[in-house]
């Protein structure tokens, strides 16, 4: 069954910015890719150190999350699933939280490099993992 959507967790949205594999997804591939408003916000703060490390002007990394074609839901959208989402993730990196939430919410897969949501009882792809899945998936 094809892959037609995923929740994106912030650092791989970082990771596209700066142009690494992640950016793929959105060049290469029709997938829908949602993001909590929460975790949009939190790269938006992570961008002039991501520029910086990476030797890129810091407009230019704004612009790319500009336009990258993101759905991006408020918390209102999935806060009946956060509660529980924070509590399993209390331990380990609680910002996850609006990832995993948002995720049950819509019934999409979440798209993460962190190992511990892969542990998470939703089904979670690395970016390597989804890139291989898309590049086998027939485009429609």
């Amino acid at each position: 069954m094809p892959i037609e959507s995923v929740v994106a967790d912030a650092n791989v949205l970082l990771s596209a910015v700066v142009g690494k594999a992640a950016q793929k997804v959105f060049s290469e591939s029709n997938l829908k890719v949602h993001a909590s408003e929460f975790n949009v916000r939190e790269v938006k703060e992570y961008l002039p150190v991501m520029a910086k490390k990476y030797g890129l002007p810091v407009d230019l990394v704004f612009l790319r999350l500009r336009i990258l074609a993101l759905v991006i839901h408020k918390t209102s959208e999935y806060s009946s699933f956060y509660k529980r989402a924070l509590e399993e993730l209390k331990d380990r990196d609680p910002e996850d939280a609006h990832a995993l939430a948002l995720a049950r919410a819509l019934g999409s897969p979440l798209w993460s490099n962190d190992r511990h949501l892969a542990r998470s009882g939703v089904t979670c792809y690395t970016t390597a993992r989804l890139l291989k899945i898309l590049e086998l998936q027939p485009t429609r």
